[in-house]
């Protein structure tokens, strides 16, 4: 899915893909495969590309999927930053426990931004934040 984002001038400014689902979807095994190889063929050698965000459920940090995923963005050498969500359902503790986590995973990885945003669309936490993020790549 595609949504491109314009400026008060109405040109546009930035434009964000939102790729098919590789962790929890209500889909065959078979399908979900068509749509990995899919997403990583759209990924390939794309120079335009400046950053992915994976997101990254905070209750189970990550997961093999989620490490197979950064393996390929790392092969790719296209940036990509971690987001936690759904962190209202965690306690301060529990989180600080996947933040850090978390953040020891990316240390070894050539193109993890080393950031990792905790967000909840529940709660409003860390939105601005992530607002704020994507805008930097906004082409002015």
């Amino acid at each position: 899915i595609f949504f491109a984002i314009a400026g008060k001038d109405e040109v546009e400014r930035i434009r964000i893909v939102d790729l098919p689902g590789y962790g929890h979807a209500v889909a065959s095994k078979t399908e979900i495969a068509r749509w990995n190889e899919a997403t990583r063929d759209f990924l390939r050698g794309r120079a335009t590309l400046k950053r992915a965000f994976v997101l990254v459920d905070s209750r189970h940090g990550l997961k093999p999927n989620d490490l197979e995923v950064m393996r390929m963005l790392d092969t790719s050498a296209l940036s990509y930053q971690i987001i936690l969500t759904k962190v209202d359902k965690l306690k301060k503790g529990e989180l600080d426990a996947v933040l850090l986590a978390t953040k020891e995973g990316l240390k070894k990885r050539p193109a993890a931004h080393p950031e990792v945003l905790p967000i909840s669309s529940h709660e409003n936490l860390g939105i601005s934040q992530l607002r704020e993020e994507i805008a930097t790549f906004s082409v002015e």
